[in-house]
């Protein structure tokens, strides 16, 4: 049974995210919010997605969009005043409920000071605990009074852990897919349509781009060399200033989706658009490169066999993962090379892998389910 709206006739929700998908699927969720709680009063942090929902925003995501352990440390004075005007509005705009949406870093504290505070907390989009160590799954459990999961072993893991988990469906399924003349995308793209087409994703923040687009470019420019007609795009994060692209020569494209949909083979940073290549089941290779210090303290506290979410998802190596030192020209161009082949038997295995991953993320409907948990938590009883 679906619980009734709350009796306060303006609940007050604090929306947290920190990061462009964060900002995209908080977008979403406010929607949801607005629709399952009319009069509700959005604020937090996020990006022009979530204000553009109405989301009266504390800070944005060119503040916020920062990840690795040395970089966070070089912003750490920002960080300690965001958090403390955070923490401030809590009390000042009498929050009655407050949604992390993953972005662990920052909000893991947020939720434990909300929850000091008396302050529900609902954790939308669970932060890799099970990555990490078990304590932190438990730290999450005491501090979250309903935990929203997107990936189907979250569930279990954190219930093990003591945690009120539901998996709710990945929020990808919910994004509206336009249909659109494949023949009229190339040409207004100035491509041939009948000519394999590369796709390069170096990251959706400045610091991922400057790191993995140098290398992905060069692999771009080898495997020119060695497959007939290729053509290469780069697929613009959401606000990447154009100006971070510079250091390649190949052609931007703006419409990152359509690419990814349209492409023969992806070359992919690891993280969420893993999950958007698999569920366009267009081939690709997953990269990564991060700080070498932040890679030295993730290689010492990170418990997973795979980096790549869709492999995670799929339980097995579905798509090659290439990181750090191993993340050459040389080896991302091999990986790719065979996937570029439509009759590969290698392009043809992975297909079906990611039709695995499709599969097992089975729904979506996840900001409407997280909205009803919302109103659940803010119903009086």
């Amino acid at each position: 049974m679906k619980a009734e709206a709350p009796t306060n006739d303006q609940p007050v929700v604090f929306l947290s995210a920190g990061e462009p998908s964060g900002d995209l699927h908080g977008a979403a969720l406010a929607r949801a919010l607005k629709q399952r709680l009319p009069g509700v009063r959005l604020i937090g942090l996020g990006g022009p997605r979530m204000a553009a929902e109405g989301v009266q925003l504390l800070a944005g995501l060119e503040d916020l969009a920062v990840m690795g352990f040395a970089e966070v440390l070089s912003r750490l004075p920002f960080f300690l005043r965001l958090r403390r005007r955070v923490f401030d509005a809590l009390e000042r705009e009498r929050v009655d409920l407050v949604i992390p949406i993953d972005y662990p870093g920052f909000n893991l504290r947020l939720a434990r000071r909300a929850r000091s505070a008396g302050i529900r907390v609902l954790y939308y989009i669970a932060p890799q605990v099970w990555a990490w160590h078990a304590s932190r799954a438990r730290d999450l459990a005491r501090d979250a009074d309903r935990i929203a999961v997107i990936l189907p072993f979250e569930e279990e893991f954190l219930r093990q852990n003591g945690a009120s988990a539901e998996f709710v469906g990945h929020p990808l399924l919910d994004r509206p897919r336009e249909e659109e003349d494949r023949d009229r995308w190339f040409e207004a793209e100035g491509l041939n349509p009948g000519a394999p087409l590369l796709a390069l994703f170096p990251g959706s923040r400045r610091q991922e781009v400057d790191r993995h687009l140098p290398v992905f470019s060069a692999a771009a420019e080898i495997l020119e060399q060695r497959v007939p007609g290729l053509r290469v795009r780069i697929g613009v994060g959401s606000g990447i200033s154009l100006e971070a692209y510079a250091s390649s020569r190949h052609r931007l494209s703006h419409r990152p989706a359509e690419l990814l949909r349209h492409a023969t083979a992806a070359l992919v940073k690891s993280g969420t658009t893993t999950l958007e290549a698999a569920l366009a089941e267009t081939p690709f290779v997953v990269a990564y490169r991060m700080n070498p210090l932040s890679y030295q303290v993730a290689r010492r506290v990170v418990r997973v066999p795979h980096i790549a979410l869709a492999n995670l998802v799929a339980g097995r190596r579905v798509v090659p993962e290439l990181v750090q030192e191993a993340a050459t020209p040389e080896s991302l161009a091999a990986a790719v090379e065979p996937l570029l082949d439509p009759c590969s038997s290698t392009r043809r295995e992975m297909v079906e892998g990611l039709r695995e991953v499709r599969s097992a993320l089975r729904r979506g409907g996840a900001g409407e389910r997280v909205a009803e948990i919302a109103a659940e938590l803010l119903t009086p009883g």
